[in-house]
């Protein structure tokens, strides 16, 4: 079964530096002022290890009025229907699919890609993840990133 995942918000204040900083060294990347992992940790000031330990669990949180872009990934078995599962899943809740990859699969395993627009009418985001991992088929559901 897998692991439950919550998700807070908390204000600046309260979040450890070492998260703050590898927001910073992403944001670096992101920009193109740092070429690498290695310049981005070394201008924020933290190890490589704490960068690649946090990076996927911190995002910087961005209310907007149109919604915000959530991407994911999912693991899930090559079988039919599991991906119209998911999209139906998604469109319950009113999310908006806004690009969609799924890799050739390997071993009866495939792993999709969904890039989401989500509104205040989605509702709970972390409810919606359950759904689609508790699904059939599904090996797990990470969020890579939240804009």
């Amino acid at each position: 079964m897998p692991e439950k995942t919550s998700y807070f918000v908390l204000r600046e204040k309260a979040v450890p530096e070492v998260l703050l900083k590898v927001v910073e060294a992403k944001r670096l990347i992101d920009s193109g002022k740092a070429a690498s992992v290695q310049d981005a940790t070394e201008i924020v000031g933290i190890s490589r290890s704490s960068f690649y330990k946090y990076k996927d669990d911190i995002f910087p949180y961005h209310e907007n009025e149109k919604g915000k872009t959530i991407t994911m990934v999912i693991q899930m078995d090559d079988e039919p229907g599991i991906l119209s599962m998911v999209l139906k899943t998604i469109a319950d809740f009113q999310a908006n699919v806004l690009t969609i990859h799924q890799s050739i699969p390997v071993n009866g395993i495939a792993v999709l890609t969904l890039s989401l627009d989500v509104f205040p009418e989605t509702g709970d985001i972390e409810k919606m993840i359950r759904a689609v991992e508790t699904g059939h088929g599904i090996h797990y559901t990470k969020i890579l990133a939240k804009e």
